[in-house]
């Protein structure tokens, strides 16, 4: 039996992913937080700006854990947690609290889960496009 070995997130990958978000922001004039997270859940790299508004550091890891619990975007499950939604009686008593707020994308390498991202600071949409080309960087 043979088996696919998938390379993992590395610290390399998790600061360019960092590098990419924040500079997306940048350029929109937005200040943000970045989290990146290994697929162990584990923080690989953080960034929080120092005009960045001081709960967008929570906000961020919190929507990289929920992007990786679920692996999928944040984005896409904000309807499945509304009343009459996929996810809502989800129970809420994992080792973090989810939060379905758009900003989180899972990070994937030959299709498998290998890390998420989450920014948080700017608009909703907002952080899910820098999310999302952070992702599209590291690729």
């Amino acid at each position: 039996m043979s088996t696919t070995t998938v390379a993992p997130l590395t610290i390399e990958d998790a600061e360019r992913l960092v590098v990419a978000a924040r500079q997306a922001a940048e350029e929109a004039g937005v200040t943000v937080s970045v989290t990146v997270l290994d697929a162990g859940g584990h923080l690989l790299a953080f960034r929080r700006d120092d005009r960045a508004v001081l709960i967008s550091g929570e906000t961020s890891t919190r929507k990289a854990y929920t992007a990786l619990q679920l692996n999928a975007a944040t984005a896409d499950l904000v309807d499945a947690v509304q009343p009459g939604g996929l996810f809502h009686t989800l129970p809420t008593a994992l080792d973090r609290p989810l939060l379905f707020i758009a900003g989180g994308i899972p990070v994937h390498r030959d299709g498998r889960l290998i890390g998420a991202i989450g920014v948080g600071g700017g608009a909703p949409d907002q952080d899910h496009g820098f999310a999302t080309a952070a992702v599209r960087a590291l690729a």
